[in-house]
């Protein structure tokens, strides 16, 4: 993204007071305890299993590890998880493999 449009879309965020993640694309996480995870503007599953689940996003990957870890709801662009959530972490592009 080039600079004049990344100011161009904090100043259209700032202006007409739209959340940052529907301009810059980036996922929007609802926690609820340990319990729940509702993930919004994912690109897709890269990988699921009981303990773990990858997402795609538009930059870079979302990894959540936890214990018994079941979809509960899978859309297009919204995903909800539930089960022991023990950890959330973001890898950037530069941590991808």
């Amino acid at each position: 993204m080039t600079r004049i449009s990344r100011n161009l879309r904090k100043w259209t965020s700032e202006v007409l007071d739209l959340p940052q993640d529907v301009l810059f694309d980036m996922p929007r996480l609802t926690l609820i305890g340990s319990k729940q995870l509702y993930i919004e503007n994912h690109r897709g599953v890269v990988h699921f299993s009981g303990e773990k689940l990858v997402l795609d996003l538009s930059v870079g990957r979302l990894e959540v590890s936890g214990e018994k870890l079941v979809i509960r709801n899978i859309m297009p662009e919204e995903v909800a998880v539930e089960g022991l959530i023990k950890s959330i972490q973001y890898l950037g592009t530069e941590d991808v493999k």
